[in-house]
């Protein structure tokens, strides 16, 4: 939100009413919604499931033609309006969700319909950050029980990818990270052991090659630090390593790395949104906090009112815990 808040590198588009996680319970419904009933528990989503394209007949792809993250787009599909004003002068919408609201009005496809008596102030965090980085490791990654893993960059996301190599049975799990404070907490995320960059002469993935006896089974990279994505690829073994890259780089990034490392039987891939699809698969991750597999609560360090908003936003550019809830007032 607060990358594009600040309009670096995109189209700006404003006003407009940012948040992208959240939770809530339907209102009313629009015309032609047949999925959803007033009443309903939701978690609005940034790409969305339509359900109909190719990519949603597909078993491989969440990537839904009609709905996938448009980040320029500030209006609603169907009649290319928005649904916010002020004064008869359009605010527009932001991915398709706009959850620093009250109220909000998003695609039918956008929403995954939950458990209602799953806590929203709690599984709100999948409808997005967690289920990224869990998805990343479970659906992408793979990693084998007693298989070793790296995990770049331990935030949020980063510890959900932990997490997910910790419900493999990942026998080790080496977090890399710039700030060595963060290793404390993310032992609690099943992280074993730490590399800080800074820390060492060598590039990391020389370091982690050593640590692993030729490097790591698996990797997941969640910073968008190009860098850190070269390191992610290149510390994977030879023959059947994998890395995935979960961060967003800037849009004039560039990955360079030489050819051989994929000739030597190195796999690299991509993922969005951790290969979950929105609508099919997100209730099933729901249930997996109800019954107790997955601990959200770990991941909830703050919490305030929505008229302290702000207060979230410096908790989060300070690097002070990792995620703040934010409650709507009664």
């Amino acid at each position: 939100d607060v990358y594009f808040w600040e309009a670096k590198g995109q189209n700006p588009l404003f006003p407009r009413i940012y948040g992208h996680e959240a939770g809530g319970i339907v209102e009313s419904i629009g015309e032609g919604v047949t999925d959803l009933k007033a009443g309903d528990h939701v978690l609005p989503v940034f790409t969305g499931e339509c359900k109909d394209c190719a990519h949603c007949k597909s078993e491989e792809s969440n990537m839904c033609d009609l709905l996938r993250i448009n980040t320029d787009r500030g209006v609603m599909l169907s009649d290319g309006k928005s649904r916010f004003s002020i004064k008869d002068k359009p605010i527009y919408h932001f991915v398709g969700t706009s959850t620093f609201s009250e109220y909000t009005v998003v695609h039918v496809g956008c929403l995954a319909k939950i458990n209602p008596l799953a806590p929203l102030d709690k599984v709100c965090l999948l409808s997005c950050g967690i289920s990224t980085g869990l998805g990343a490791t479970l659906n992408v990654a793979k990693p084998k029980k007693g298989s070793t893993v790296a995990v770049f960059g331990l935030g949020a996301v980063g510890l959900a990818a932990a997490e997910g190599a910790r419900f493999s049975g990942a026998s080790r799990i080496i977090g890399v990270d710039l700030h060595s404070g963060r290793f404390e907490e993310a032992k609690k995320f099943g992280v074993t052991e730490f590399v800080n960059p800074k820390e060492h002469k060598k590039p990391v993935q020389e370091v982690i090659a050593e640590l692993t006896n030729g490097g790591v089974d698996r990797s997941i990279e969640c910073t968008g630090s190009v860098e850190f994505m070269i390191s992610a690829f290149e510390c994977v073994h030879d023959g059947w390593g994998v890395a995935v890259l979960v961060g967003v780089p800037h849009k004039e990034a560039v990955f360079k790395t030489h050819p051989l490392n994929f000739l030597n039987e190195r796999t690299l891939k991509g993922t969005f949104f951790g290969n979950y699809k929105p609508r099919t698969d997100i209730p099933s991750v729901v249930e997996k906090y109800m019954n107790k597999e997955l601990q959200l609560e770990k991941f909830i360090t703050h919490k305030v009112p929505f008229s302290e908003i702000n207060k979230a936003f410096e908790y989060m550019l300070k690097g002070e815990g990792l995620r703040c809830i934010i409650h709507m007032e009664d």
